[in-house]
């Protein structure tokens, strides 16, 4: 696409951009990073665009961010992204940026049925029959200088993005479902605080349900350990200590260096370099204080119901033309098929408020009643 191109690579430039768009209510944006044996993202690149011009911001090359974590931190100001659950991770990172509107065209596109996580380029032949090239998916954004081609890749994601937000929004219009996707950007922005936490870690380790409770402790504190020395030392998680090494360690619970040394799949060098922590962390766990054994997975009568549930939710979405996929995730029904094994069935929040509550929880309902193992 031909338009107005703006490269911005010093504070002034910075600082100017940020001042002539301060009054703006809407702008398109996307971020290009790498992030390959690091913790944090290295973020290479910034486009904005408010469906007239493009703004490439050189993030490495300026001194000053500021203005720019002012500018998109502003509570008047919608950021409209394509599938930004990265983005916001990497801008919150770098910037300390959490934009108080959101608009997901991703989530957008799945909410008036033109399909489920579609990808940008598709969107953009779906909605405005323009074919994107894919020659750059996978550049070195980091690299300078970048190409002339390289910049009109990156300015096209946002420029394009900007027309495909004004299309959407009409169809939500037209569709009455702007509440609808409310409520999904709200989940958004509740998942990207929920993963600067990453408290949580643990429940994602795999094996950890067959854990007892002493040993699931150790495992918390361990995945804990892990993740500020990953965050302060800028490594991958995996780089300090792999999940299968975290959940032997859990198991055996080691007091000793020499028993770790014959820890398969944890190299010595690092074993030299962190050893002590993890033993100290080890012997450092609450045993007064343990968490509850983690659910084991559903027995196969159970499992045969959450097809049911499935095939329900499936007719459901047909009926209301929105993709399956939106109407309720697979940790959902198994919280809801562990509490009705229980004796009483519990419906997930996220369930209970909005658009889903009157669609999903009927529809699930009626499998509940007719199974006979629940």
């Amino acid at each position: 696409m031909t338009t107005n191109n703006h490269w911005i690579d010093n504070s002034q430039q910075l600082a100017e951009l940020c001042e002539q768009l301060s009054d703006a209510t809407e702008l398109a944006i996307d971020t290009e990073f790498m992030r390959s044996d690091t913790f944090f993202a290295k973020l290479a690149l910034i486009q904005l665009s408010d469906g007239e011009q493009c703004w490439l911001i050189d993030t490495p090359a300026i001194d000053e961010l500021q203005p720019l974590t002012e500018l998109l931190n502003k509570s008047q100001l919608t950021l409209v992204f394509h599938s930004c659950g990265e983005d916001l991770e990497v801008l919150d990172q770098v910037l300390s940026v959490r934009p108080k509107k959101l608009f997901d065209s991703q989530v957008a596109a799945g909410i008036v049925n033109i399909g489920y996580s579609v990808g940008y380029a598709r969107l953009v032949e779906n909605m405005l029959q323009i074919e994107l090239g894919k020659e750059d998916t996978r550049s070195d954004w980091l690299a300078r200088p970048l190409s002339d081609r390289q910049k009109l890749y990156a300015a096209d994601d946002v420029l394009y993005l900007f027309k495909i937000y004004k299309l959407l929004l009409e169809l939500l219009d037209q569709q009455q479902r702007h509440s609808w996707f409310a409520e999904e950007m709200r989940d958004l922005q509740r998942i990207a605080a929920d993963r600067r936490e990453a408290l949580d870690y643990y429940l994602r380790v795999k094996g950890a349900w067959r854990l007892n409770p002493l040993s699931l402790a150790v495992l918390k504190r361990l995945c804990e350990w892990r993740e500020k020395v990953a965050r302060a030392l800028d490594k991958p998680r995996s780089h300090i200590v792999k999940d299968n090494v975290l959940l032997d360690l859990a198991n055996i619970k080691p007091t000793q260096m020499s028993q770790l040394h014959q820890l398969d799949d944890w190299y010595s060098r690092s074993v030299k370099r962190f050893g002590e922590q993890v033993l100290k962390e080890i012997a450092d766990v609450d045993h007064n204080n343990l968490p509850s054994e983690l659910p084991q997975p559903l027995s196969r009568a159970v499992s045969d119901v959450m097809k049911k549930m499935r095939l329900s939710i499936s007719e459901v979405a047909e009926q209301q033309a929105i993709p399956k996929e939106l109407m309720c995730n697979k940790k959902e029904l198994e919280f809801i098929l562990r509490s009705a094994s229980e004796g009483e069935c519990q419906w997930p929040a996220r369930l209970l408020d909005g658009w889903r509550s009157s669609l999903v929880i009927p529809a699930l309902q009626l499998v509940i009643d007719g199974s006979d193992v629940l």
